[in-house]
C-alpha cells in the first residue's frame, strides 16, 4: 500500500473512532465491566500504592483511600445495585512515560439508572486516583 493511502486509511479510522484505546484505555474498559458485574476483587485489585477514590454525590459521597476502604466502598456499590448494565461513551486516554488518564461518560443500568462521569489516572500500570462523579444530567 503506498504511504498516502495508509495515512489516509488512519486518518478514516481516527475520524470514525475507531481507533484502538492504548493499555489504560483496555484497563478502564475492563474495570468498569467489574464493576457492573459487581466483581468487588477485581475492581480492588486495580489499585496501585496509596489509591485515592474521590465519589462526588449521591450516597457513597466521599473520599476513599485504604485498601480496606476501597474494596468496602465498592461492596456497598454492588450490594445496593446488583448487576448492571453499562454503556461507555466519550472515553479518551491521555499518555506519556508517566502515566495515564482516561476519562469516560457511564449509564448504569439495573434496579436504577446511573449517570456517572468517570476520571482514572495510572502510573506503572496501577490504578493511583479515580473521580466518580454521579451526574444525573450527563447527556450521552
Amino acid at each position: 500500500m503506498k504511504r498516502g493511502a495508509v495515512v489516509a486509511l488512519l486518518g478514516a479510522i481516527v475520524a470514525s473512532g475507531a481507533a484502538q484505546a492504548g493499555p489504560a484505555g483496555d484497563q478502564a474498559r475492563a474495570r468498569i465491566e467489574a464493576i457492573a458485574a459487581g466483581d468487588v476483587v477485581s475492581v480492588a485489585a486495580d489499585y496501585g500504592q496509596g489509591a485515592a477514590l474521590h465519589w462526588v454525590g449521591g450516597p457513597l459521597d466521599g473520599t476513599y483511600q485504604s485498601r480496606q476502604q476501597l474494596k468496602e466502598v465498592w461492596g456497598k456499590f454492588a450490594k445496593a445495585n446488583g448487576p448492571l448494565q453499562v454503556a461507555v461513551s466519550g472515553m479518551t486516554e491521555s499518555a506519556n512515560p508517566k502515566g495515564a488518564t482516561v476519562a469516560a461518560n457511564l449509564v448504569f443500568t439495573g434496579k436504577k439508572t446511573i449517570k456517572v462521569r468517570y476520571v482514572l489516572v495510572y502510573r506503572d500500570g496501577k490504578l493511583v486516583s479515580e473521580v466518580w462523579q454521579i451526574d444525573p444530567s450527563l447527556q450521552v
